[in-house]
């Protein structure tokens, strides 16, 4: 398999291929892809923009089609759409699950459990403070 690999990329048609469009296009594409992913990651749902990934979503089903009905077929092209639809469907679902499923309500909710214990234990700390005799 390693051995035809070669023989094709010493080929005139990789060197086609890799000095094409068909191949430099996609390269160049796969930033939307890596960025969605990222977000999906490491971006809070807050931050999200529903309508901007919805468009991303769509743009990269339509580019799908386009990638799989181009003659010669654009599998690199087709592979790079499809993850970034698959990416932005992901952060849609955040979205909508952080905004319209009740996810920002529990968010709070979990925050605000989570400060009760160290307000406590601030409040008993300025109380020993103010409890305490000066040495004066």
């Amino acid at each position: 398999m390693a051995s035809a690999f070669m023989q094709w990329a010493k080929s005139p048609a990789a060197r086609e291929y890799f000095f094409s469009t068909h191949f430099w296009g996609p390269v160049a594409n796969w930033g939307l892809p890596i960025a969605a992913l990222t977000d999906l990651i490491g971006k809070d749902e807050e931050m999200i923009s529903g309508p901007m990934t919805s468009t991303l979503a769509m743009y990269s089903m339509v580019f799908m089609r386009f990638a799989w009905r181009v003659q010669p077929r654009n599998y690199l092209l087709f592979a790079c759409h499809f993850t970034n639809a698959t990416a932005q469907l992901a952060q849609d679902a955040r979205f909508v699950n952080y905004w319209y499923m009740g996810g920002r309500e529990r968010k709070l909710a979990a925050g605000n459990a989570g400060s009760a214990p160290v307000e406590s234990k601030v409040l008993e700390e300025v109380k020993k403070v103010n409890t305490t005799p000066t040495g004066a």
